[in-house]
């Protein structure tokens, strides 16, 4: 099985831990490849950077027409939907791989995520998904995506920090990432807080693998048909 995984934008260390962070929770037998755009915004942190990275995300997977399925690692889950149209392959959202798997093992989740201006964007998703009741909060750290790349502690601590308010204050059963730069961090934050924290890579590549193993693809009778 190959799973195609892009990040919508175009820097590269972000693109390796993405891969890293694939490769960890895979199949021995699933064959990752992780790959960035080649035009467009450096990070992805609002409504412009939606718009303009979507270009670049349907070139990059059009040149890749030999996978089984794929996994568009930005959180606002950015041209899903037309890469759904553009292939047959099933295609996931890291955001709404995470929002899922959170409903299955949480009754309440909080998400924390960089800036305060992806806030509605992230909301906006959730209603769309259906599961803004099983979200208490959407949590913004002020952190620009490129900080997540220098490995600061302070940027770390401010991430642990939302999330202690987020049990405190909301009442939170599970905590997702909503960032895919915050990927790498899931296993040592489950353990430290004792509760479900959830990548969205990691999840993306799950249940990627489990509707390629019961061959389901992506219908094209209606919204994502091209006729």
């Amino acid at each position: 099985m190959k799973i195609l995984v892009v990040n919508p934008n175009t820097t590269e260390s972000m693109t390796h831990k993405i891969g890293a962070a694939a490769r960890a929770v895979a199949r021995p037998d699933t064959e990752i490849i992780a790959t960035n755009s080649q035009n467009g915004p450096t990070s992805i942190q609002g409504f412009l950077d939606v718009a303009t990275c979507v270009p670049g995300l349907l070139d990059e997977v059009a040149r890749h027409t030999d996978v089984d399925a794929v996994v568009v690692a930005c959180f606002d889950d950015t041209g899903v939907d037309a890469v759904r149209t553009l292939v047959s392959a099933p295609v996931l959202g890291i955001g709404e791989a995470a929002y899922h798997a959170a409903s299955m093992v949480a009754t309440k989740f909080s998400v924390i995520t960089t800036l305060s201006r992806s806030v509605p964007g992230i909301e906006n998703n959730l209603m769309r998904y259906g599961l803004a009741q099983k979200c208490a909060k959407v949590r913004a750290t002020e952190i620009p995506v490129l900080k997540l790349e220098d490995g600061d502690p302070a940027t770390l601590e401010k991430i642990k920090s939302e999330i202690r308010v987020s049990i405190a204050e909301d009442k939170a059963e599970a905590i997702v990432l909503g960032c895919a730069g915050m990927a790498d961090l899931m296993a040592d934050l489950s353990a430290e807080f004792g509760l479900p924290v959830i990548d969205g890579v990691a999840a993306g590549i799950t249940f990627a693998e489990a509707l390629v193993n019961t061959r389901l693809r992506t219908s094209k009778i209606g919204a994502y048909s091209v006729a």
